[in-house]
């Protein structure tokens, strides 16, 4: 995503906070990185983190749920997610796809990381989504049209690139308003 000294960036679904940490040293003092997660566990985690890195002055993170986000229009530079898109109900995500929109200023950027669905599928991809089915509790995600969803949004993809992850097909995409 290439965060720039100054910007606004926002990560949802931050988790133990690892890229919270990159973001926060790359926007320097004149920057402000924001998280939003659902789990009240990654929260403290992702708190001790940042705080162990000194960087709490420009890490402000918000336990909480991306379909409402607690920020107003056009507030970042940028919006991350890697690994969260797809934790969504099929339903949501576009509500969290609008939202992003909505808090991402005019000359903004969105990049998204996420097991990505394909028209053909091989057994890896095909499993892993029955264990899906079968045990979503444990298996907690699925791959999903990530493009589609973005461009669906509102958002024009910039660049994208499709990587394998244990078989698996995992989307990078990087998109701006349209």
């Amino acid at each position: 995503m290439n965060p720039i000294a100054g910007e606004t960036i926002l990560e949802i679904g931050y988790g133990t906070g690892q890229a919270l940490v990159k973001f926060a040293k790359a926007v320097g003092d004149s920057g402000k990185v924001y998280g939003v997660d659902i789990s009240e566990g990654m929260c403290a985690v992702a708190r001790r983190r940042v705080a162990h890195m000194g960087l709490s002055s420009r890490v402000a993170l918000e336990c909480g749920d991306a379909v409402a986000l607690p920020f107003g229009a056009g507030f970042f530079d940028a919006v991350f997610m890697s690994f969260t898109l797809e934790l969504f109900d099929t339903p949501e995500i576009p509500a969290v796809l609008e939202e992003c929109h909505r808090v991402i200023n005019p000359k903004g950027r969105i990049c998204v990381v996420a097991l990505a669905k394909e028209e053909h599928e091989g057994w890896i991809p095909k499993s892993y989504e029955w264990l899906h089915r079968r045990f979503p509790k444990y298996v907690d995600c699925r791959p999903i049209m990530t493009q589609l969803s973005l461009e669906a949004a509102g958002f024009k993809i910039s660049d994208s690139s499709r990587k394998y992850m244990w078989g698996l097909p995992v989307d990078i995409c990087l998109a701006g308003k349209k």
